[in-house]
């Protein structure tokens, strides 16, 4: 089990997934993502390079969900605070 002290991004209360970012560090990935995909987006506009812009998006989002998977809590459908 993580330390809380190390989890960037907590689990969501419902569903299954990460939600906003615990520590800066992990308002930082998030604030790199969002300029990576608007880089992205001007260097390769989606109506003229639909490859590209694609590829490279999907690449991100790999990245910053590994980021998730590494840096947050374990993943699980979880249904609110239930009691176990």
């Amino acid at each position: 089990m993580k330390d809380d002290r190390d989890i960037w991004f907590p689990s969501k209360t419902y569903g299954w997934g990460w939600g906003p970012p615990r520590k800066w560090q992990g308002w930082a990935v998030l604030a790199i993502f969002v300029l990576a995909i608007a880089g992205i987006a001007m260097r390769f506009p989606p109506n003229a390079r639909p490859l590209e812009f694609f590829a490279l998006l999907v690449l991100a989002c790999a990245v910053l969900t590994l980021v998730c998977w590494w840096k947050g809590e374990p993943p699980r459908w979880r249904w609110g605070n239930r009691k176990p």
